[in-house]
């Protein structure tokens, strides 16, 4: 921005006339003289997506355009981000090119019958998802050079062993360029023969580099292009070629003759970031068909080529066309944005507006999934400028959907002068009769000349007499070292924060070192201005930290700190020791109100308590209120100052009830005028219960015992009858029992 000739005060530089648009008005800049170009954004392409009437209509691919607009150009300035929308759209019977690339490495023999009819069953499955499709074939082995092949010459004719016979190895050949003809694929595939070489990782990498750089030898369209690689094996790159003497880098060209690469021998495999680039180049969507031992390896392969996939290849290839099938509609089904290399300074940011309207943004902004035919997808993307470019010219980038053809030229303008510029005056009798180009309200000095007016000439004044009137007060620092000295006059320095300004003759005022409080200038409650604070209205303070606000000492009664201190600068001084907190209302040793007042109620309500005799002295300081009962008492929800409710017992133990106020500075007492005294005991209860109890006790004492007889006689009795059971009587004669007679046997009878 800009502004009148004479807005700069003494201490600013010509720098200072461009600003930000709020602050050149609070700097009291006039508005018809601010020039503030903004950006802007032109559509010079806006073909819309094609949506097809009939499904049967034939389109050429030319025609066919799935996303819109097709070319902006956006002005920029710096710092200010332009967006803009594009549409993407899947086109209904979009053409596909597709090429069979395949290994044909001895392992891969049997794989070879089960394509030899891929052609027309490939042909027709395609079919039913477009009606334009052409289809290619091609095969590669290995370098033919040691130690990758035998180069014996009996090995060279026929690499295989016993009484396999094969073909001369060969590195790419490109078999058949695409074509509408499935069964010329059949024919000419059926006519290849298996090879062979002697390591186990193929030169694969080789064969498509040159599928994806020789457009015109393989036939490529504008199209959907979709490569599939088939192998069962790794795969060489990069440095690899150092084993057959090859260090030449791959050089990403086209090398066919003949249908064959005849530079495997001299270049080196690509690397994996140069064949990335060279499909992206080439639009071309990758499908690794690879056998489940391999699988790890080309995953993560996969993860860094864009718009490539992975399949599971049976061992004889039988699978492949539901491989293909699959991969190409995970492949569709996704789109993603990328963008030529930015201009220095420029950045760009997506956000996507996916199916049902799904929103994302940073890395997965770029891209879309599980588009159908027929969706609709937007994106939205920012371009942001931070700085002009060095040569002052347009800038292109283009923005294209990866695998895809089509693609959106973003032509880049940037705002780098105000136009007032253009309209200066050269020798404006403003800058010191002629010694300058008036533009834009200020001098633009021709060489040799310096000052705010181009006044002074470089070789005719010398730096002394100048520095001179830069020094205050004849002192040793050039404008308060917080300036430079430009033709005897301070022209201050600027700080990275634009908010920070030095300002005054030698440059001695500054609006950032004033006194600080709770680590905010001025306490956040008013301006820095030449190193002194000038404070909002309510505080005061060399910081602006004293606040004359008096509500935050406001106690609960209303009173300033409770009448018990001083508020300064918004917080309260107590200057009764006793009392403490925020309002002075916290007295830790202080009796509470209720005891405090309980012998001056009682004294003048009921004309007793210990400060009876003194009372008229001691007690006059409120204004005493009877009431007849506890109900009539004042409540606090209806008063609106504060209350306090009081019960307390005098010396016979009965209760009386008041309330203590300050009402108006002035302190009431309601007190209920009847004493709530307990009743004597009724002594004839008491005997009778005494006696009862004593004569209950004693029965069930009683009770008790003959219930442990009863229980004690039962058991003796059981057990006496149990032994009983238990006795056995001894039948047997007395041990010590002899009989009266005697037997006597002659030992001679012998009984005759």
């Amino acid at each position: 921005a800009s502004c009148q000739h004479n807005f700069l005060t003494v201490g600013q530089s010509k720098s200072a006339r461009c600003d930000d648009l709020e602050s050149l008005k609070k700097r009291k800049c006039a508005a018809n003289k601010i020039e503030n170009p903004r950006g802007s954004i032109a559509v010079n392409k806006d073909k819309p997506v094609t949506n097809r009437k009939d499904v049967a209509e034939k389109l050429k691919p030319e025609d066919i355009t799935q996303i819109q607009p097709q070319k902006l150009t956006l002005t920029l300035r710096s710092g200010e981000p332009q967006t803009f929308q594009l549409k993407f759209k899947r086109a209904e019977d979009y053409p596909i090119d597709l090429y069979y690339l395949m290994d044909l490495s001895f392992s891969m023999r049997d794989d070879l019958e089960n394509v030899k009819n891929l052609g027309t069953d490939l042909m027709e499955e395609m079919r039913k998802i477009t009606s334009d499709f052409r289809i290619g074939f091609g095969s590669f082995v290995e370098k033919t050079v040691m130690p990758y092949i035998s180069t014996t010459p009996a090995r060279l004719l026929n690499p295989c062993t016993g009484n396999e016979n094969c073909t001369s190895p060969f590195s790419y050949k490109n078999v058949l360029k695409l074509t509408e003809d499935g069964d010329e694929f059949n024919k000419l595939v059926s006519q290849q023969q298996i090879s062979g070489n002697l390591d186990s990782p193929e030169g694969g990498f080789d064969a498509i580099m040159q599928v994806a750089v020789c457009e015109k030898d393989i036939g490529w369209r504008n199209v959907t292009r979709l490569l599939v690689f088939s192998t069962d094996a790794g795969f060489h790159f990069a440095g690899d070629g150092k084993l057959g003497g090859i260090v030449l880098p791959n050089d990403g060209r086209c090398h066919l003759e003949n249908n064959m690469y005849t530079m495997s021998h001299y270049y080196d495999y690509p690397s994996i970031a140069h064949l990335v680039q060279k499909l992206s180049d080439h639009n071309i969507q990758t499908i690794f068909a690879v056998t489940e031992e391999f699988q790890p390896v080309y995953k993560e392969l996969k993860n860094l080529i864009p718009k490539s996939a992975v399949g599971t290849l049976s061992s004889n290839s039988s699978n492949v066309i539901k491989l293909i099938l699959d991969a190409y509609n995970s492949l569709s089904s996704e789109v993603i944005l990328e963008n030529s290399k930015l201009p220095e300074g420029v950045s760009i940011t997506y956000q996507s507006i996916c199916k049902n309207g799904v929103e994302s943004s940073g890395d997965n902004g770029r891209k879309c999934s599980n588009i159908s035919i027929g969706d609709e997808v937007f994106f939205k993307i920012s371009i942001e400028s931070q700085k002009c470019p060095s040569h002052g010219k347009s800038e292109i980038i283009k923005i294209k959907p990866l695998g895809f053809t089509e693609e959106v030229e973003v032509v880049l303008n940037f705002i780098c002068d105000c136009q007032c510029a253009a309209e200066g005056q050269p020798k404006s009798k403003k800058c010191s009769g002629g010694n300058g180009t008036f533009e834009c309200g200020a001098c633009k000095c021709n060489e040799g000349r310096i000052g705010l007016s181009c006044e002074c000439s470089k070789d005719e004044v010398r730096t002394e007499d100048l520095d001179a009137n830069c020094r205050k007060d004849n002192g040793t620092d050039i404008c308060s070292n917080s300036g430079d000295c430009v033709c005897g006059i301070c022209e201050c320095k600027k700080r990275e924060n634009p908010a920070e300004v030095y300002s005054g003759k030698y440059c001695e005022c500054d609006n950032f070192n004033c006194d600080r409080s709770n680590n905010k200038l001025c306490g956040g409650h008013g301006r820095c201005e030449c190193r002194k604070c000038i404070c909002d209205a309510n505080y005061t303070g060399s910081a602006c930290d004293c606040s004359l606000d008096t509500s935050t000492c406001l106690a609960k009664n209303g009173q300033i700190c409770n009448g018990r201190g001083t508020c300064d600068c918004g917080i309260c001084k107590c200057t009764n020791p006793k009392f403490q907190g925020p309002t002075c209302e916290t007295c830790p040793t202080c009796p509470g109100v209720c005891t405090e007042h309980k012998d001056c109620v009682q004294c003048r309500a009921f004309d007793a308590g210990p400060k009876k005799e003194t009372c008229e002295q001691e007690c006059s300081y409120f204004n005493l209120i009877k009431v007849s009962d506890r109900d009539k008492l004042p409540q606090p929800t209806d008063q609106s100052y504060p209350l306090t409710h009081c019960k307390e017992r005098d010396a016979n133990d009965c209760w009386f009830y008041y309330t203590y106020a300050i009402r108006n500075d002035t302190k009431e007492v309601y007190v209920v005028e009847n004493l709530e005294c307990p009743a004597g005991p009724d002594i004839i209860p008491i005997v009778a219960g005494v006696v009862a109890g004593i004569v209950l006790i004693g029965l069930a004492l009683l009770l008790i015992w003959k219930l442990l007889m009863i229980i004690h006689d039962r058991r003796e009795f059981a057990k006496f009858e149990k032994e009983k059971m238990n006795a056995k009587w001894d039948t047997g004669e007395n041990p010590i029992y002899k009989s009266a007679v005697t037997t006597v046997v002659n030992p001679k009878y012998e009984g005759k």
